[in-house]
């Protein structure tokens, strides 16, 4: 017995593969290891207070104080998600004195994070 349809989803119904397209996607598959780091990069951005943080440091570079006052959360709050975020390579720091700034780590975070807000605002 086939499972019941879901409204709105097209369901292919046919029993013949389409074997040229399977072998030539999977010439094309990375590693499942990759794959792993991808789908771990995507749990980053699943946190909106991450998501807070990369969008307020992708206008201008800050400092745990600013970003603690912006958001409404405390300094140990915000230090804590800084960590895994620079820990996953996706912001850096600077140090000036006694005071620590926060960047994206590099145009290639800004890029992800714009082309993920633009498909949401579509």
């Amino acid at each position: 017995m086939s499972p019941a349809p879901v409204p709105g989803i097209d369901v292919c119904d046919c029993d013949s593969i389409h074997e040229e397209v399977v072998q030539e996607v999977r010439g094309k598959m990375p590693d499942d290891d990759v794959l792993m780091d991808l789908a771990d990069a995507f749990k980053l951005f699943s946190d909106s207070t991450r998501v807070k943080i990369l969008y307020a440091l992708k206008t201008h570079e800050m400092c745990v104080c600013d970003i603690s006052v912006l958001l409404g959360m405390t300094k140990s709050s915000v230090s804590h998600q800084l960590r895994i975020l620079k820990q996953s390579n996706l912001v850096k720091n600077r140090k000036v004195g006694r005071v620590v700034y926060y960047a994206l780590a590099d145009e290639h975070v800004e890029t992800i994070f714009s082309a993920c807000m633009e498909h949401i605002l579509e």
